[in-house]
């Protein structure tokens, strides 16, 4: 009987409960899209963040020192007597080795120097381009593409490319007894201060040492790289003397935003508790890859790039609140238009349900009778709600990230738990309706 009322009542009040399942859609398929996006959106910022440069610093410890960072006690000492001007090549490797290594984007080493070109000053930077990483350690071995390239991505360059040995042209290749290829990237002001274009060839001197390369591109950072001179970093170890050193290396990481337990670990790990130190040194914070970093060279420390990594939390921050807030207002209006939707059809049936109670149906009979009709409406436009929603959220995240959102299953199940307590909020009105409903009313007129 109670199904055969149910059928009934989806057969007689079809358009309205049509209605009913297309309002739940619409809230859900926003709420679905919002969910999803909110929760695959910090990596998504994070990479976009990461087109502008790296997040971490590594230096050697003469120019920071760990314990700075830190404030770790007993660390000062052991690094006044460990600290180096320069950073072993050797060792840059060793980041791939720590617990967040596949957070690691890409990094590239510098190695810089005053040179002479044409009788003027220039600074000179030897790094990696597109560089093969190949680094065996206790039997692993670790590898990895990495370089400038990626990490100065917003560079315009003007003319020519950013070449990898093997795209290289005949004359910038490296010559038949195996040295490094011998080709730079100019910054724009100083190819325009020096008449430098691409394909020539410019020689260096630094001291009695002296470099010839071949220009591969001339590129426009917009910053005071424009006034460098980028080369492969063989050719200024060479010329500086520094065999197998770097000066500092440029990382770039995706990172979770600061909370409290990041920045209380920032300020002396050693406080933490057993279990918070597990918990922020296997979290992605910036604060703890810093820390890593440290572990794995010891003759270095590093250091976040604040301004970057601040924007991280900030940005990703507002975003969520703004989904939040967009998944908020359209749960109103789906509470709202199931209201007016089911008080309205109460209102309509008021003489059915009238009648029921003078057969001796109770109220909450009628009321779980009311429920279930506005209950499966719901459930059915909660599941259609969730494909366009899912189909909402891939248009988001093509045309803002330029990228698919990963759909998390988890999401279903708050999307169904949100509805049914839509569903039911919105009924309230409706179920009061019933519960003051007098079939001698309702049945005589009043009379």
């Amino acid at each position: 009987m109670f199904f055969r009322m149910v059928r009934g009542t989806f057969a007689r009040q079809w358009k309205k409960m049509f209605m009913i399942a297309l309002t739940v859609a619409l809230g859900a398929s926003i709420a679905t899209a919002m969910l999803n996006v909110m929760l695959d959106v910090g990596d998504k910022i994070n990479e976009e963040l990461k087109t502008y440069g790296s997040n971490i610093t590594v230096v050697p410890q003469s120019e920071a020192v760990i314990s700075k960072l830190y404030d770790v006690e007993g660390e000062s000492d052991k690094a006044d007597q460990a600290s180096t001007e320069y950073i072993p090549e050797d060792s840059i490797g060793e980041l791939l080795t720590i617990f967040w290594a596949n957070n690691i984007t890409d990094f590239a080493p510098e190695l810089s120097a005053t040179v002479k070109l044409n009788g003027e000053d220039v600074k000179m930077v030897g790094t990696w381009f597109d560089h093969k990483l190949s680094f065996e350690k206790k039997g692993t071995k670790y590898e990895r593409d990495t370089g400038i390239i990626n990490l100065r991505s917003w560079w315009d360059v003007e003319e020519g490319t950013m070449l990898d040995e093997q795209d290289l042209p005949t004359a910038i290749k490296a010559p038949a007894d195996g040295d490094d290829p011998q080709y730079a990237m100019v910054g724009k002001d100083l190819a325009a201060s020096q008449g430098i274009s691409v394909g020539d060839i410019v020689k260096v001197k630094l001291g009695k040492r002296t470099a010839e390369m071949a220009v591969a591109g001339i590129f426009e950072s917009g910053d005071d790289e424009d006034q460098y001179l980028f080369t492969t970093l063989p050719v200024v170890q060479k010329l500086s003397g520094r065999s197998g050193q770097v000066e500092k290396i440029e990382v770039s990481a995706i990172t979770s935003p600061d909370d409290e337990l990041a920045v209380k670990a920032a300020r002396n790990p050693a406080l933490l508790s057993g279990d918070d130190y597990d918990l922020w040194y296997c979290t992605a914070y910036v604060s703890s890859i810093c820390f890593q970093i440290q572990e794995a060279i010891p003759e270095a420390s590093a250091t976040a790039v604040r301004q970057i990594a601040d924007s991280e939390g900030k940005i990703l921050e507002k975003t969520q609140l703004l989904m939040t807030l967009i998944t908020f207002l359209s749960l109103i209006g789906a509470t709202l238009g199931i209201s007016n939707l089911v008080t309205s059809g109460v209102m309509e049936r008021s003489s059915e349900l009238a009648l029921l109670k003078v057969m001796g149906a109770k109220n909450t009979q009628i009321t779980l009778l009311v429920l279930s009709e506005v209950l499966v409406t719901a459930l059915i436009g909660a599941a259609v709600g969730y494909f366009m929603g899912f189909g909402f959220a891939q248009i988001i995240g093509r045309s803002v990230f330029s990228s698919s959102i990963d759909m998390s299953g988890m999401v279903a199940f708050i999307v169904i738990v949100l509805i049914v307590a839509v569903t039911l909020v919105g009924s309230i009105p409706a179920i009061r309706t019933i519960l003051r409903l007098r079939p001698s009313e309702v049945l005589h007129g009043g009379h």
